[in-house]
């Protein structure tokens, strides 16, 4: 895989992940708080298996600004789908904006 394509999708399942380890345990609120620390864990540490090796292979093609840009945009969307399909949240247009803004941030970091 090109490494200007395999950084995008391991930080994706990366984040996947992350998300579920940080805010997986709001749905089961009743669950001891040493468990969800135990098990959040063991969930991070997948994401870190997969963040790592994403940000050495990415570096060969992409600075170490543009990683981190293009992983907070990936977490954000991603925070947004579970938020909704997970969480059963919804988002507002104050969220889905204040999203935006940050995605022309992430812009200006890979225009020039």
């Amino acid at each position: 895989m090109s490494p200007y394509v395999a950084p995008v999708v391991m930080l994706i399942a990366s984040n996947v992940f992350m998300t579920f380890a940080w805010y997986g345990h709001l749905r089961y609120p009743t669950a001891p708080l040493w468990i969800v620390v135990l098990v959040s864990w063991g969930i991070a540490l997948l994401e870190y298996c997969l963040a790592v090796p994403a940000n050495r292979i990415g570096h060969e093609v992409y600075s170490a600004a543009q990683l981190k840009t293009m992983q907070e945009v990936i977490t954000l969307v991603v925070f947004a789908g579970f938020s909704v399909l997970f969480l059963k949240e919804s988002l507002g247009w104050n969220h889905l904006a204040g999203f935006a803004l940050i995605a022309c941030g992430a812009a200006l970091i890979f225009k020039w």
